[in-house]
């Protein structure tokens, strides 16, 4: 039988010592697959060719680039843990803090403040809806130092005898708007185991108990809070809001008062306040005065309901501490209740608010015996919305 394989070294197939076959010289290369032949139509197809020649190649992944080592610089940093976990504490305290603060000074505050017996003994009239503050602005020079008396132009306590009221006004706040109400201190009354006279004469003749009964028994308006504020006080609190915009419409000078001002809007210290709230040279008198008293809590009023009262920690701080010491409230009042004053002062003199003259008949002050206990009327009863024609800013009925 003849051996028709073809010539090829195979020895080492028969070799012992031989462990693996030799490397080929050169690769054998690889059979390419025959044209495909047309098929007629209507003709079988030729048997498939080999797996290995009709399949495609595989379907391999781009290779993927050499991944680089980060160096320390590219890292991101990462604060420590305790770090971050402080940090996380400080920020949700922040409000805490924030809170407590504003409810601690308040009551620093009122350790300064003082109190006094205002209510008179004796009948009262009966309690009534809402509730009616009797501010009052005095001629105490409490708190303010020689150099400061002579600096304001407010005179020696020693010099003035009995204290006097410098500003009376009635605050109230119920069902409507807030309504404030100015009483000119010149307003001709009758003052209780006295006579007919300006009613600033009844602070002198006895004090808080005696104003109080005055203007009960001349209004029948039962009032609830007594809340007195002295030359320093006002002085105190227009500093620490950073002054306050008055609107002149004529230059003033007045020396008396210390005051002197040119015509036209401008923004004043605490002092100029004081010296405007304070002057008489004018033809209509106290009338004019009391304006200018209610234009000055009005700006204290605008300045205070700016957020930046509360934000502003110094601010805040210099607010409510602000004259304290030359503030006296009656001795039933609390924090809150002097807090509600506030607000309610504050509204009265804004837009939401309003703010009259007691109802008058001459500039000699004689209150209108018609329209006066009209107005009165409304307050006692919590319907000042229903004031319409009878609050005017000078008390004259309207032209």
């Amino acid at each position: 039988m003849s051996d028709d394989r073809s010539k090829g070294d195979y020895d080492w197939l028969f070799d012992a010592n031989a462990k693996t076959a030799p490397r080929p010289k050169s690769p054998t290369p690889r059979p390419s697959a025959p044209p495909t032949a047309h098929i007629p139509s209507g003709a079988t197809s030729p048997p498939p060719s080999s797996p290995a020649s009709t399949l495609p190649p595989p379907s391999l992944p781009p290779p993927k680039k050499p991944v680089k080592a980060k160096s320390s610089s590219t890292r991101k940093f990462q604060l420590p843990k305790w770090w971050r976990l402080s940090t996380g504490a400080t920020l949700a305290a922040i409000p805490v803090v924030w809170i407590i603060y504003l409810a601690v000074v308040p009551v620093m505050a009122w350790s300064s403040v003082s109190t006094l017996q205002a209510w008179p003994d004796g009948n009262r009239p009966a309690e009534q809806p809402g509730t009616t503050y009797l501010v009052v602005g005095s001629d105490s020079r409490k708190g303010l130092t020689e150099e400061q008396q002579k600096d304001l132009k407010t005179g020696k306590e020693s010099d003035i005898g009995g204290g006097r009221t410098d500003t009376i006004m009635m605050l109230h706040t119920g069902a409507g708007k807030p309504t404030l109400v100015s009483i000119p201190r010149d307003s001709i009354v009758a003052i209780p185991g006295y006579y007919t006279t300006k009613i600033n004469a009844a602070y002198a003749f006895g004090g808080p108990e005696l104003l109080v009964q005055t203007l009960e028994e001349s209004t029948g308006v039962r009032i609830d809070r007594y809340v007195e504020i002295g030359f320093g006080g006002v002085v105190s609190l227009v500093d620490a809001v950073g002054g306050v915009e008055i609107c002149p419409e004529e230059d003033m000078d007045d020396d008396k008062a210390g005051l002197d001002v040119k015509k036209g809007c401008q923004e004043v210290d605490g002092k100029t306040a004081l010296g405007y709230s304070r002057t008489r040279k004018f033809a209509s008198g106290d009338i004019q005065r009391v304006q200018n008293q209610r234009e000055v809590i009005g700006g204290l009023g605008r300045k205070l309901r700016s957020p930046m009262t509360v934000i502003d920690p110094i601010r805040y701080f210099r607010v409510v501490t602000g004259g304290t010491s030359a503030i006296s409230v009656d001795d039933t009042a609390s924090i809150p209740d002097m807090a509600r004053f506030a607000l309610a002062l504050s509204g009265a003199m804004g837009a939401n608010g309003r703010n009259c003259n007691v109802p008058i008949s001459d500039l000699a002050v004689h209150w209108d015996v018609n329209r006066a206990p009209a107005f009165f009327e409304h307050i006692r009863t919590d319907t000042a919305d229903d004031l319409d024609d009878l609050c005017t800013k000078d008390g004259l009925p309207p032209s």
